[in-house]
């Protein structure tokens, strides 16, 4: 934790500086990302938007408390801060409750699975199964997707609230491919379509060549907790076959959440 002696390891200082220190803190984690896992000093630097020199005290400083790590030439995230985000209830909890439900459908279908939440307007993935093979499309755990051109966001934004929606819709929907919904009309007609049939799914949206099939995971008053969902080549994922056994695990994963609580 931020305790007295650790804000006077990172500033030399007491812990009157804790405010600006924080903010600090949080500019050096937030320059990482999916993308940029490791980076070098002046990377840092151009991402954190910190003087050089702060910069460079902050994030060694940081290391000494294991929220940082520089194996080499570049600083990543350190395992301390890894420890810390395992403890989030969103992953410890969630996660716990309906890996298994991920598990059997990454079986059933030979196909990657993704679960995701969603987090100020854009899907946070927080779980994924993929077997031994890798799959260079799939978002890593701890990666964002965009919540509107995605199955996973799709199907979260169809059973959240109005506010939620137009929030999300109003941030702007930036066209990632020749394929993707970019007007409000088009992306709520495919939300209304959601509750219906009981999942989402997005072809080629988010990047070409890439489908997505995800059914939501609901709270006991049917609030939206998380989605489940399929991603892989558009030449595997058919909706038709991958639509109803997407949406029998999430109910699943719905139930086995619901036990925990």
């Amino acid at each position: 934790m931020l305790t007295t002696s650790s804000i006077s390891e990172l500033t030399g200082q007491d812990a009157a500086e804790a405010p600006a220190l924080l903010l600090r803190v949080a500019a050096i984690l937030g320059a990482f990302d999916g993308e940029h896992r490791e980076l070098t000093l002046p990377a840092l630097v151009v991402r954190c938007g910190l003087p050089r020199s702060t910069t460079h005290r902050t994030a060694d400083r940081m290391i000494r408390l294991g929220w940082l790590d520089k194996p080499r030439e570049c600083y990543r995230i350190g395992n301390r801060l890894f420890e810390i985000g395992s403890l989030a209830p969103i992953r410890h909890e969630l996660g716990q409750a309906v890996l298994p439900c991920l598990q059997d459908l990454h079986a059933a279908t030979k196909t990657a699975v993704q679960l995701g939440v969603l987090n100020g307007g854009r899907v946070l993935v927080v779980e994924k199964v993929t077997g031994r093979r890798p799959v260079p499309m799939l978002t890593q755990v701890g990666g964002i997707l965009p919540a509107y051109c995605t199955a996973l966001g799709r199907v979260l934004l169809a059973y959240s609230d109005a506010a939620t929606v137009d929030a999300v819709l109003a941030a702007g929907m930036p066209r990632r491919t020749p394929h993707t919904l970019t007007t409000r009309t088009a992306v709520l007609r495919e939300l209304a379509a959601v509750p219906t049939r009981g999942w989402a799914s997005v072809r080629e949206e988010s990047k070409v060549g890439v489908s997505c099939v995800a059914a939501p995971i609901l709270g006991r008053f049917g609030e939206p907790i998380a989605a489940l969902g399929v991603t892989g080549p558009s030449a595997v994922i058919r909706e038709d076959v991958m639509g109803p056994t997407v949406r029998m695990a999430a109910a699943a994963a719905s139930r086995a959440y619901a036990a925990r609580r």
